[in-house]
């Protein structure tokens, strides 16, 4: 940690959405490292998350209430005297979402717009990070995907991320909001508790003896982002946004770059277990981009962002995470 860190987090009022979430968490984690003043909005308990089982919510101010009510928003900022926001809140699951678009639609972009406009009404805020997706920029022919690819997004959680994005740029624009916009690849690391997505997933399979499943045909192509680079990417742009106004209004790329499939993360961390099982192949899988992976450069040379971890690096470090999570060792 720099003395400049030190000095830009140390007791700053910040407010994290999103908390129980896989990024949330540790988010929250880094911003305590750093000193910072960390005041969170939970709708849900889920005892089971980062944030409360690693008791960091005993470290924090905690707000009850949903991304939607603009009113408990702008108390909050208000009352805590909020200085930077990193917005995380958001339904992250695509299946739900095509089961269920109504609930995916209204946390995804009318939390959004609850939360920018109370931020619009609340001057004394100074930097806000909405993170946005991959996802938001929808399928395209012409990969890797880089900031300036429209957002074409089709499908129930893709449009919900497009949407948010482009209302962030709006705000941005038209009233001058402080708002920067992260599009990070597929996240992964210990604290994901959705079982469905495919790293926490074969990693338990592997710890119970069981067959890893893969719920599509295996080729879907994505990147993968380990999540302390996440957390230290969304922290990194709040302290740049600092330094430079002109940063409002910009999305940024975050990503290592690779282009793997599912087959390929698979195998990852089957050799990593040193598990010989064969996965179990599906097929199930609809409404879902086939490709996708992002170039970084622009947070390289604007940001000065580099990842702190190699996929293996990551991998290691999430499977011990769910080997101590889930009381299981090989």
């Amino acid at each position: 940690m720099s003395a400049i860190e030190n000095r830009f987090w140390q007791d700053r009022p910040t407010f994290v959405t999103g908390a129980t979430g896989l990024v949330g968490g540790w988010v929250v984690r880094k911003l305590l490292d750093l000193g910072a003043d960390v005041v969170c909005l939970i709708r849900d308990w889920v005892p089971q998350s980062e944030l409360v089982s690693g008791h960091l919510i005993e470290r924090v101010k905690i707000v009850r209430g949903d991304v939607r009510d603009q009113e408990v928003l702008e108390r909050i900022l208000g009352e805590y005297e909020i200085d930077t926001i990193i917005h995380l809140a958001a339904q992250t699951i695509v299946s739900i979402a095509n089961r269920n678009p109504v609930s995916t639609l209204e946390t995804n972009i009318a939390g959004t717009w609850a939360l920018l406009e109370a931020c619009r009404r609340s001057p004394a805020v100074k930097q806000v990070i909405l993170a946005s997706s991959d996802k938001a920029y929808g399928e395209h022919e012409t990969l890797p995907y880089r900031e300036e690819t429209p957002l074409e997004g089709r499908h129930p959680y893709d449009v919900s991320k497009s949407c948010a994005d482009l209302i962030a740029q709006a705000y941005a624009a038209t009233y001058d909001l402080p708002v920067a916009v992260t599009r990070c690849g597929n996240f992964y690391g210990g604290g994901d508790l959705n079982w469905n997505r495919i790293v926490p997933g074969t990693i338990r399979s592997v710890l119970r003896g069981q067959r890893p499943i893969i719920r599509s045909d295996g080729k879907y192509v994505r990147d993968y982002f380990y999540v302390e680079d996440g957390a230290a990417a969304y922290i990194l742009l709040a302290e740049r946004m600092a330094e430079n106004s002109e940063l409002r209004g910009h999305a940024f790329n975050f990503s290592n770059e690779g282009q793997l499939t599912v087959f390929e993360v698979v195998e990852r961390i089957l050799a990593l277990m040193h598990c010989d099982l064969a996965p179990e192949v599906r097929n199930e899988t609809n409404n879902e981009i086939y490709r996708q992976y992002l170039n970084a450069e622009k947070a390289k040379q604007v940001l000065g962002w580099r990842p702190l971890f190699t996929l293996d690096q990551g991998l290691e470090q999430t499977i011990t995470w769910y080997q101590n999570f889930l009381g299981v060792s090989q």
